[in-house]
């Protein structure tokens, strides 16, 4: 498996203008028209881009697109088709936690590194310092450290079920506790990187309070799960559907209990459902008012820049 994915997984290095001059990070060729798949937050604020292949040919990329509300980017380069071997895409619909996961980047800089473990848990929400939340994300305990951000993560038949991107540590190394942007969302997203440089991420306007028994009491509500709209954004999608919030923690707004006749448990619920939406595109919301439940139909609009 190794000898036949790693020529697909680069080496990229990244300089800026910023204080910390660049950095470096993993990629995986797409196609053999030089498309390769990393993480935006790798060449994000990127000067230049290099990038290695495993034979040590360095070339010069361009980037084609970002979508920083799924980590993904894509660039391009212009490179002998003999080194543009692309990966094979798997099903992160299909995972079942306890199989086997597969990392193979370029953490600490050292080079084509492939690490072993298992799919954790499925998915997982992790909130990012934009305000916005990653969906769906595969966690694993296959080493992940810095400079395997954007590399491959595989099954047992080197398919790539996901791209690295983060890990949860106090030390700043591998915890067992990685986290991957699932393939069917690189399979959603990138096509629009390269078609049009960029990807509308769909947004319904509001933030939220998950609603849980310990809430219901103290806010005297009468649902005890759902999410509790307590910002709803002017001209914002939810605002003309003429949805209600609350004031800060207090009770009065609509309490979401499901959208598209799938069940609402609580905010990740609602993030994980919208991630698969479109922009145009209407959802229902089943909501709580007044003690009244009402189907409320919302077109979901382009999320704004944070």
């Amino acid at each position: 498996l190794y000898e036949r994915v790693s020529p697909s997984v680069v080496y990229i290095i990244v300089s800026t203008n910023g204080s910390f001059g660049g950095g470096t990070g993993s990629g995986f060729v797409l196609d053999t028209e030089g498309h390769i798949v990393t993480n935006n937050h790798v060449v994000e604020d990127a000067e230049e881009i290099l990038v290695r292949f495993v034979d040590d040919t360095t070339v010069e990329a361009t980037l084609v697109g970002a979508d920083p509300d799924s980590d993904l980017a894509v660039i391009e380069v212009d490179a002998p088709t003999d080194l543009l071997r692309p990966v094979e895409l798997g099903d992160s619909g299909a995972l079942r936690v306890g199989q086997r996961a597969i990392a193979v980047g370029n953490p600490f800089g050292f080079e084509q590194t492939m690490t072993t473990g298992i799919i954790s848990a499925l998915g997982r929400v992790v909130r990012q310092d934009s305000g916005f939340s990653l969906p769906q994300l595969i966690q694993t305990d296959a080493a992940i450290n810095p400079g395997n951000s954007g590399g491959p993560l595989l099954d047992s038949q080197g398919r790539v079920i996901g791209v690295n991107t983060l890990i949860f540590s106090r030390s700043g190394g591998s915890a067992g506790v990685g986290f991957a942007v699932p393939v069917n969302t690189v399979k959603r997203v990138v096509p629009e990187l390269v078609a049009s440089g960029r990807y509308a991420d769909p947004w319904l306007g509001i933030s939220g309070l998950s609603v849980t028994p310990a809430v219901a009491e103290a806010l005297s509500l009468t649902a005890e799960q759902g999410v509790l709209l307590q910002l709803v954004v002017p001209d914002g999608p939810a605002d003309k559907a003429s949805l209600r919030g609350s004031d800060r923690f207090e009770s009065g707004g609509d309490i979401v209990l499901a959208i598209d006749g799938l069940s609402v448990r609580d905010m990740d619920d609602l993030i994980v459902h919208l991630a698969g939406t479109r922009v145009g595109q209407t959802v229902t919301l089943t909501i709580l008012r007044d003690g009244e439940r009402q189907d409320v139909q919302v077109i979901l609009q382009e999320r704004p820049v944070p």
